[in-house]
């Protein structure tokens, strides 16, 4: 009985274990992957894509001008005169000024100091008064088309400076040099043009004061006084508004703000007396 219990069982692990290795060996086959055939692909052409056969345009910058556009030059450009003084001496404190205008007063001057590395320029607008000093003096000396020589024969002061004045107007020009003259109208165009250079000038130098050395405003309001006292500002007048914004401006000391109103008052009361004077 034992013996037929043992036969049974091994006739049935015989006969299961066939079936079970079958099995394995079938999910096998069906799980691994058939090695992939190689994927014909057809040669791609070498000719460029459309992309790249289109023309490249040309961007033109903006601050170019176009091809078919001609410059536009204007007469006025030739017609007008433009006015012209220069001033030079190595050793004064400004060794060179040049200033230039046109017909209207529009300009700049340009200068250069000693402890400067390189020039100043800076753009001035002249005003009715001095521009009128300096085209009658242009006038009176008929400077295009005079040959005159201003130079003095006998007096030579090149230690004070040498200038040149130049006038261009209809595409003609004249220079003249000199730097002690008898004409009465040469030494009136010296004087004027340099009376405008230390009245722009000194605008520069109390400009630069405010924003940088507030503590140096008072010195140059002396120096414009001093100025003042000696009729060495071509226009007073046109200095008014911008004296009047240095009487408003905290970051001067108020003694340089004081300093300005008085020269604001001494300035007005001065005009007065030559309106009434004239109207006499």
């Amino acid at each position: 009985m034992k013996r037929t219990g043992l036969v049974i069982i091994f006739l049935t692990i015989f006969l299961t274990i066939p079936p079970l290795i079958a099995g394995q060996t079938k999910k096998r086959k069906t799980t691994r992957k058939a090695p992939a055939e190689p994927v014909k692909t057809t040669p791609t052409p070498t000719t460029t894509p459309q992309a790249e056969e289109t023309p490249v345009k040309t961007v033109t910058k903006r601050n170019e001008r176009p091809v078919n556009e001609s410059p536009k030059t204007s007469q006025n450009s030739i017609v007008s005169s433009v006015y012209f003084y220069e001033f030079f001496q190595s050793q004064f404190l400004i060794t060179q000024i040049f200033i230039e205008h046109d017909g209207d007063g529009n300009g700049k001057i340009t200068f250069m100091k000693q402890d400067f590395e390189e020039a100043v320029s800076d753009p001035i607008r002249l005003s009715q008064a001095s521009l009128e000093k300096v085209k009658s003096a242009f006038a009176a000396l008929d400077f295009l088309n005079s040959t005159e020589n201003y130079q003095d024969a006998e007096r030579n002061y090149g230690h004070l400076g040498e200038l040149k004045v130049k006038m261009k107007k209809d595409g003609r020009e004249r220079v003249a040099a000199f730097n002690w003259t008898q004409n009465k109208d040469a030494k009136m165009l010296q004087n004027e043009y340099r009376k405008i250079a230390n009245q722009f000038i000194w605008m520069f130098d109390v400009s630069v004061a405010r924003r940088n050395q507030p503590l140096e405003t008072p010195g140059l309001m002396d120096a414009l006084d001093s100025y003042m006292k000696r009729d060495e500002i071509s226009d007073p007048l046109q200095m008014i508004p911008f004296l009047t914004q240095l009487t408003n401006d905290e970051r001067i000391p108020l003694i340089a703000r004081n300093h300005a109103a008085r020269l604001i008052k001494e300035i007005e009361k001065k005009a007065e007396k030559e309106k009434a004077k004239a109207e006499k």
